[in-house]
């Protein structure tokens, strides 16, 4: 096999690949002896035709496909390896040249990792910030525990009212007929939490427990579900039941229920102290964000779309894992908020950028630096990802090849070079 590498605007390569003709034929029988017992040819029972008969009947480049794909994963990744380009997106695959007899050969287009020059990247300039709490803010502080502890009454004597949370059935139709997704039973809901699109929630208020009345609504033009963008709908709706919120006095006694305290005023200390430390976080945060956007800035680098549009790919696999973790699938979300998933891709690729961006300047840094992990952090670092995947360290090393515990090591070094540039910030 044979390698050929053209480098190409906007950080992308293409590489040429040539395998050997005897490979091609290798292929072509393996993938002659897979397909052979589908082929019906007359005279022969399935499986039974040989494989220059089949040719003659359907033309030589029959199994041309099948031994394309037997080949080129293999071939691919050995020639990524040869090339020594740093490749950062899936290969895209045009085969030029299949033919018995001949060679066969097929280009891999792909981004490599963009080359980075840097600019200013000590003493940034970045606004100093005070970690100050204020008493509204312990008082929100203390609601948000408030609305965690609260319960739910179970309401009889009155009408649905803004902030009940009600128990509802629905049917919805659209031009007179139901639509998929459109019908629930025992479906809870807080009015005027604007889960429902439209002026839904609204028209609950003032309903009795047992009404049953239609509620028109119109779907967003926007609405995930193209057949259903902008149409008319009408829900038939019953009212199974109204609930409201109870929240609990704010006093000693709540204080000893929600902490460790004995009194609110103790209470209320603690929960500044912590507000402060999460205040002072978040302003840790925003500083690192601002240095690292200004390094951005200074930079110079050209990232290849295919690179954006990869790890834009692994945010939205992040995304919907992250909703499967609060009980949610990213087909319910896209329902409840009315996002299309091509709204959402729009949504996190600027994210997706400045992630790569960001670690890029920082890689630069590292190198610029010379900054390394020293094997106490490597260690510490290999002890953290095992306590995430409730495994054992030494394990986890055994399990890691040379690439993976090289990435490690780069991950920690990122981590020092963003203290680095942080501690060398001039704030004004």
């Amino acid at each position: 096999m044979s390698v050929q590498v053209e480098n190409l605007e906007k950080s992308m390569a293409k590489l040429t690949i040539e395998v050997p003709a005897e490979e091609l034929e290798t292929a072509i029988d393996t993938a002659y002896k897979k397909s052979k017992n589908k082929i019906a040819m007359p005279g022969f029972r399935k499986g039974k035709a040989p494989r220059k008969m089949i040719e003659k009947m359907y033309g030589a480049s029959i199994f041309y496909e099948d031994a394309a794909n037997i080949i080129i994963p293999d071939a691919y990744e050995d020639a990524a390896k040869e090339s020594g380009l740093e490749i950062v997106s899936q290969p895209e695959i045009d085969v030029e040249q299949i033919e018995k007899g001949q060679p066969f050969i097929f280009t891999a287009t792909v981004a490599v990792k963009p080359e980075v020059t840097l600019g200013d990247y000590k003493g940034i300039e970045v606004e100093k910030k005070e970690a100050e709490v204020s008493d509204e803010e312990v008082d929100a502080e203390i609601n948000r525990v408030r609305e965690s502890n609260s319960r739910m009454l179970t309401i009889d004597d009155r009408a649905a009212q803004d902030g009940d949370t009600v128990v509802i059935d629905f049917d919805g139709y659209v031009d007179g007929e139901q639509f998929d997704g459109g019908k629930s039973e025992n479906y809870s809901i807080v009015i005027g939490s604007h889960t429902f699109i439209d002026n839904f929630e609204e028209q609950l208020v003032g309903r009795n427990i047992g009404d049953e009345f239609d509620v028109n609504v119109t779907f967003p033009e926007q609405y995930h579900a193209e057949e259903l963008r902008g149409k008319a709908a009408l829900f038939k709706v019953k009212l199974n039941g109204i609930k409201v919120k109870e929240l609990p006095e704010v006093d000693d006694e709540f204080a000893q229920d929600v902490s460790d305290f004995d009194t609110l005023d103790e209470y209320k200390a603690d929960l500044k102290n912590k507000l402060i430390e999460n205040k002072k976080a978040a302003i840790k945060r925003e500083l690192e964000d601002k240095v690292i956007g200004q390094i951005i800035d200074n930079a110079q680098m050209e990232i290849p779309e295919p690179m954006v549009e990869a790890q834009t790919r692994q945010m939205t696999q992040e995304f919907g894992q992250n909703l499967r973790a609060q009980g949610l699938s990213l087909e319910q979300y896209m329902q409840l908020t009315g996002y299309t998933p091509q709204q959402l891709i729009d949504e996190l690729k600027p994210q997706a950028l400045k992630r790569i961006q960001s670690r890029l300047v920082l890689e630069a840094v590292v190198a610029a630096e010379g900054i390394e992990a020293s094997d106490e952090e490597y260690d510490k670092e290999i002890e953290t990802i095992a306590t995430m995947y409730n495994t054992e360290a030494d394990k986890l090393k055994e399990q890691f090849s040379d690439e993976e515990k090289e990435q490690v090591r780069m991950d920690v070094a990122v981590q020092k070079a963003v203290e680095f540039v942080v501690d060398a910030a001039v704030e004004v």
